[in-house]
């Protein structure tokens, strides 16, 4: 683990400021969540994804879905891959999710894209058919749920599969 010599101070109300320029690095906005670890006297902050806690029902969702329809499946949580399936599986898993996609999570609208160059994270863009799904849980926009076509285009039912994942994942995660 790297450590980072910052030292801050506690305010009346218990209140750690994290520097902005740790925020960005870790790609930490305002209202997310953080988990607090205590083990001795250290205290350890980790980004809280509620995603994270789907990953295994996720990886087998988007395999079995993969396995019928034959068509790349992604899921992600704000921050990264946390699931794919298909032949670029490794292209995907556990990558950081491009800014592009960030925004599209953030803004909560569904997003169809034909024969088009997109990012989906940060180090790969592919010229694909790629359908985009917000996870919403409680309100919250958590993540997203993708398809990607290679070579032929989504069809309507793929369109409606890929809107029940999210919507899956969504209400797994609310309870």
């Amino acid at each position: 683990m790297k450590t980072t010599g910052v030292v801050r101070r506690i305010d009346d109300l218990g209140r750690i400021v994290i520097p902005k320029e740790i925020r960005r690095t870790l790609r930490i906005h305002d209202g997310e969540s953080l988990e607090i670890f205590v083990d001795n006297e250290i205290i350890t902050l980790k980004k809280y994804s509620s995603l994270n806690e789907l990953a295994n029902v996720s990886k087998i969702l988007v395999e079995s879905i993969n396995k019928e329809i034959n068509k790349d499946i992604i899921i992600t949580d704000r921050d990264n891959v946390i699931a794919a399936s298909g032949v670029n599986k490794k292209k995907y898993m556990g990558k950081n999710i491009s800014s592009y996609l960030e925004n599209v999570i953030n803004d909560r609208k569904s997003v169809r894209i034909f024969n088009e160059k997109v990012k989906i994270v940060d180090d790969v863009e592919e010229n694909c058919n790629y359908i985009i799904y917000p996870i919403i849980a409680n309100g919250d926009a958590v993540g997203s749920a993708i398809i990607v076509s290679l070579e032929n285009n989504i069809s309507e039912s793929e369109e409606k599969l890929i809107k029940i994942v999210a919507e899956f994942l969504g209400k797994h995660v609310e309870e």
